[in-house]
């Protein structure tokens, strides 16, 4: 079941449909194959059709749905080869960044990063996968900033929605965010200890998770992907 959203006026309203409807996908409160109609969105949100159709727009150029002329918007089901093409672009960009941020960062932006781990650590001990998902993103988020170049990030969140699907079902069932936070730890560790091989080894076992869990999620998920 999708949760409750606030529109407020803070940013535009499209932008915020958006966010919200790619959560709820993300998260597969929306299921893959389904059908997104203007009217109940416009009505969910109680808003005009206008923004509901330009947040369509956005959320079919990041992959999440289809939209069929005369026929309507559907969630896109979950493509193996789109996670696999993503995660060769994020581990191409995030091995660039995070050799320079164990060169660069300074101990403010390891203290951020510290942080963040604890905060990773309060929510799986809550088991909230929602807030585990943002902060993991975060973590990310970050060590790109540590360097002075959060583009680095925004390309990368730019290209893996389709990856988030499965991140977030891998939660609970093949990679738990212990072993998630364990892998952070090392890229964590690398950093304080300026090493950038170590670094890269650890990004490179971090993003080489999603290799392995697709497959034993897709069987247990066959009417929420598409065939290999």
């Amino acid at each position: 079941m999708s949760i409750a959203y606030n529109i407020t006026a803070s940013e535009p309203v499209n932008q915020q449909i958006y966010r919200f409807l790619r959560q709820d996908i993300v998260t597969c409160a929306i299921h893959p194959g389904s059908l997104l109609s203007e009217k109940d969105v416009s009505a969910r949100f109680n808003v005009s059709r206008q923004p509901v159709r330009e947040a369509f727009i956005k959320l079919a150029e990041a992959g999440l749905v289809q939209i069929l002329p005369q026929r309507g918007t559907f969630v896109r089901k979950i493509s193996a080869k789109q996670v696999a093409d993503g995660r060769f672009i994020r581990e191409a960009v995030e091995t660039a960044v995070v050799r320079r941020a164990a060169l660069e960062a300074s101990p403010q932006a390891l203290s951020e990063l510290a942080h963040n781990l604890e905060l990773q650590r309060l929510a799986a001990s809550r088991h909230d996968s929602q807030s585990f998902l943002l902060l993991d993103d975060e973590f990310h988020r970050l060590i790109a900033q540590s360097i002075g170049c959060e583009l680095a990030w925004e390309t990368v969140e730019n290209i893996k929605a389709t990856m988030d699907r499965v991140r977030f079902l891998t939660l609970s069932e093949v990679s738990p965010p212990q072993s998630l936070i364990q892998q952070h730890e090392k890229i964590y560790q690398a950093l304080s200890l300026r090493d950038a091989n170590a670094a890269e080894s650890a990004i490179h076992t971090h993003l080489q998770e999603m290799i392995f869990s697709i497959t034993p999620i897709a069987e247990r998920n066959a009417s929420w992907f598409e065939e290999f």
